[in-house]
């Protein structure tokens, strides 16, 4: 199959850059029919000699400090940006504006002004965006929305969402930017709540009212001595505020009249990634827990009462799976979800239409976090316009 060679290029090489590569480099190994071939060909990070040992690792053509250098190369046709919350706006805008295609991080900025100017930008410069809503893409969540969509759990009532983390819980955990207002904007709202936001939108529909509550457990943290990647622990520098939350907590009401509980924790001591659903119907209910990604609970039938729950592995006819493997029961990790997510980006390059999550998904899910903030703020339930 002959393919066009799509110039690719990373903006921030921590983590998550180079999870984004990985993807990049695997895509075609999974996704045989996609119609273009990625190629690295810049790689930018502003800590002096990231870039250039991505570059040497992974094979990109051009290794730079500046974004802007992305922006400028016309080899370079779509960007990944992996870079901090306070920079996405005037990265992805500008990137956009600047007719690159981009696969942006969530939250897609510090607020919904921000999403929104992303929005602006990627409209106006017609191209695609992709945003980095990655359970989504987990097979098990293709199967529960199936199931929930064919009514096979009757007409859902109640659910409750789960993201609990303990990457924070260190007392020792250095004052990075993630807990900075100006640099992270929210908290773990941005972080965790974004993606319990987007699963309950993707599996349940529109959420129409909150009413939430958010706290800060570990008030103060020391200040890194340089630059960070991931998680740092940092002793003996100089101490300074958390300024956004570790905790927060919501009751949501959804359009199809549903009530949801939604969770997220970054300082969960004894819980590494814990995050899940379960959401019950008038005839049965359905859980997924990440951790075990390839299982779902479902509970069906007509019983009503003392109606059992039977663990189901997803197979090749449940979403991307058959991607990876051949047969149900076999496990898929979470680089996988971000492979899927490549392909997704790449093939609405090639067919000039979205697919998976946008950066429409991220508008909404910033309006329904700033409202949770504000109702934190009053006690009081906030609607959704």
């Amino acid at each position: 199959m002959k393919r066009d060679a799509l110039g690719i290029a990373v903006a921030g090489f921590g983590w998550m850059g180079r999870v984004h590569t990985h993807s990049y480099l695997r895509v075609l190994h999974h996704f045989p029919q996609l119609g273009v071939r990625p190629e690295l060909v810049a790689v930018a990070d502003e800590v002096p000699g990231r870039a250039a040992e991505a570059a040497d690792r992974y094979g990109f053509g051009t290794a730079t400090l500046d974004w802007r250098d992305l922006a400028a190369d016309p080899r370079v046709r779509a960007v990944s940006i992996a870079a901090p919350n306070f920079l996405h706006r005037e990265i992805g805008a500008g990137l956009a504006r600047a007719g690159k295609h981009i696969w942006i991080e969530k939250p897609v900025g510090l607020d919904a002004a921000d999403a929104r100017a992303v929005a602006d930008a990627v409209r106006a410069g017609g191209v695609q965006c992709t945003v980095g809503f990655n359970y989504r893409n987990a097979p098990a969540v293709a199967a529960a929305r199936d199931l929930i969509a064919s009514g096979g759990i009757g007409t859902v009532t109640h659910a409750r969402f789960r993201l609990f983390s303990d990457y924070a819980a260190h007392p020792e955990g250095a004052l990075t930017w993630r807990f900075e207002r100006a640099r992270g904007g929210s908290g773990v709202l941005a972080d965790l709540a974004s993606h319990g936001v987007d699963l309950v939108r993707h599996l349940l529909g529109e959420i129409e009212a909150v009413v939430a509550d958010t706290a800060i457990f570990v008030p103060r943290r020391a200040r890194p001595s340089g630059a960070t990647a991931g998680h740092t622990r940092a002793t003996g520098g100089e101490p300074g505020p958390v300024e956004n939350e570790d905790y927060a907590s919501g009751l949501l009401r959804l359009a199809s009249g549903a009530r949801v509980v939604l969770e997220a924790s970054r300082v969960a001591v004894g819980d590494q990634n814990n995050y899940g659903f379960e959401v019950h119907g008038t005839r049965g209910a359905v859980s997924w827990d990440f951790r075990r990604m390839g299982e779902l609970v479902a509970s069906t039938g007509d019983a009503y009462q003392d109606q059992p729950g039977r663990t189901v592995y997803v197979g090749p006819e449940d979403g991307g799976y058959a991607a990876f493997q051949p047969g149900a029961g076999i496990a898929m990790g979470y680089d996988d979800l971000k492979v899927i997510e490549a392909y997704h980006f790449l093939r609405s390059i090639a067919e000039g239409r979205p697919y998976g999550a946008t950066v429409d998904d991220a508008v909404r899910s910033a309006v329904v976090l700033e409202a949770m903030a504000r109702s934190a703020e009053t006690g009081a339930w906030v609607r959704l316009d």
